[in-house]
């Protein structure tokens, strides 16, 4: 599964069109905020749309989670299949352009990073769109960004519409994004960037030169390849997202067991809720120091106080030693073993 994000007009509904040849049902292309919704293109026997209240609940789709974010997102979801090879091999993703100012976050009625993170979690690979003449990331922008965290590997920007301008502005606008990218995507290793012009229209070489055109081809097929390679990794990857998920769940025990712990027996558990709460990078470290985890394995902060302020600390469970032995005796041989049972159908 491929999720392409970026601002509005940026090619992401062309840029699936160019890769089918074709258009698929649903598509609306334009200058303006034309994608009002979330769209999950695959194969199908025929040409049709299905609404996302439809999709959600049929059992043989893996898109019952969306139904936590209610019928306020699900009416901006569909999907749309149609015959096509690719498709059997590859299901994409087209997002809502994300809009600048206070509407992206007040006029949806629904958690659009929230949603983000979702598919990110699900996707094998996420595309950033980026438009020569919209470099700058607004705080929306960097919010959906921001909601990618864990999946840095599966990140790949694309600067779009690169024949738009010359050699020359390509050059600044290339280093323009990759400033604009280190403000946002906090990594010490630098993004992959494909530049070029993902649509049916020829190259404008009158803009970019013989080089640029050449340019644009390599980098076209270095992104095809990419797409190509995710079949193949396919199975790797979803053993990596299991073990992510399972280490998430061991550190997530340690934490709700010691929160727990922290609690009084009798009295003032109100303000000790609030205490922990309040102080819960201070808890975080202590349960770091004390069973060795490593930092990165944490969960956001603020994102975990957030969902913590809904519950009662005190009803939480105490920690199991044996579940937790469990958890590292399958990551530890059980995994292993089941890796040496598969073989890549690819190969």
């Amino acid at each position: 599964m491929v999720m392409l994000l970026g601002q509005y007009s940026t090619g992401k509904t062309t840029f699936i069109k160019h890769l089918l040849k074709s258009s698929y049902p649903g598509a609306h292309i334009g200058p303006e905020p034309t994608t009002d919704r979330f769209v999950v293109v695959m194969n199908g026997t025929d040409e049709r749309s299905i609404p996302g209240n439809t999709i959600a609940v049929q059992a043989d789709m893996p898109f019952s989670g969306l139904t936590t974010f209610g019928t306020a997102f699900l009416s901006k979801f569909e999907c749309s299949q149609m015959p096509h090879p690719l498709l059997e091999h590859i299901t994409f993703v087209d997002t809502p352009g994300v809009l600048s100012g206070e509407k992206q976050r007040t006029q949806r009625a629904y958690d659009f990073t929230g949603v983000t993170s979702w598919f990110a979690a699900k996707c094998d690979l996420i595309l950033l769109l980026f438009d020569p003449h919209k470099l700058d990331v607004s705080d929306e922008f960097k919010r959906v960004i921001s909601s990618l965290r864990g999946h840095d590997d599966k990140i790949r920007v694309v600067l779009n519409k690169a024949d738009q301008v010359d050699t020359q502005q390509l050059m600044r606008v290339y280093g323009a994004l990759m400033w604009s990218l280190g403000k946002v995507l906090h990594t010490p290793e630098v993004m992959r960037v494909y530049i070029g012009s993902f649509n049916d229209k020829p190259v404008n070489e009158a803009a970019v030169g013989p080089i640029g055109k050449e340019l644009f081809e390599k980098e076209q097929e270095d992104l095809l390849s990419d797409l190509k390679d995710i079949p193949k990794k396919a199975c790797d990857r979803r053993i990596n997202e299991f073990v992510k998920r399972a280490r998430a769940a061991k550190i997530h025990a340690y934490i709700i067991s010691h929160l727990k712990k922290e609690m009084p027996a009798m009295m003032g558990k109100a303000k000790a809720q609030q205490r922990l709460i309040d102080n819960l990078e201070t808890e975080f470290g202590k349960i770091q120091r004390e069973f060795h985890l490593p930092p990165g394995d944490f969960p956001n902060v603020e994102h975990f106080r957030e969902a913590l302020s809904g519950y009662s600390i005190d009803k939480f469970e105490k920690l199991k030693s044996k579940m937790i032995q469990s958890v590292d005796d399958m990551l530890g041989y059980d995994i292993p073993e089941l890796l040496k049972s598969f073989r890549n159908p690819y190969d």
